[in-house]
């Protein structure tokens, strides 16, 4: 097991992945935070969306994603689609405002890679925004980490 973490922490210090022991969990830095857990990626007026190693974690093995259309509006807090895994059905909201424009179709064979990879090869949809200002609504990796940390507290 300490060997898996070592490996892990390497990765992701070579990634530049914030890791914290508590549970494992992966928060990156660049990215910004619902506090239902799931990311977005900001490249201009393009949002890549997706839910966080946190949410995952949790989940458990997912099994299934309900994606939207392409050209489906979505609005900052509202569900857009959900993960279905060995534990529970939990609905994905939308970070942001704005128009899907792309799916990852990649999920309908493998839905495991919001598991294996919730960052990256794990995106879900990829949204043009109407609103960059929402953004300030959203936590940034360190506001989301100390609110992981809370509520798994709680819990």
């Amino acid at each position: 097991m300490a060997s898996r973490v070592f490996w892990a922490s390497r990765a992701a210090s070579y990634l530049r992945i914030s890791v914290f022991h508590k549970g494992f969990s992966t928060v990156s830095k660049d990215l910004k935070y619902a506090d239902s857990h799931e990311w977005v990626k900001v490249n201009g007026n393009a949002a890549t969306i997706g839910i966080t190693d946190h949410a995952q974690d949790h989940l458990g093995d997912v099994v299934y994603v309900e994606l939207p259309e392409v050209g489906a509006a979505v609005k900052q807090g509202d569900s857009f689609g959900a993960v279905e895994s060995v534990k529970a059905t939990s609905d994905v909201n939308s970070p942001v405002s704005g128009t899907v424009v792309e799916v990852n179709e990649e999920l309908s064979s493998s839905p495991a890679l919001v598991n294996s990879s919730p960052y990256e090869n794990g995106w879900i949809i990829k949204v043009e925004m109407n609103d960059a200002g929402e953004l300030k609504n959203l936590m940034d990796s360190e506001e989301y980490s100390k609110f992981c940390e809370e509520e798994d507290s709680k819990h």
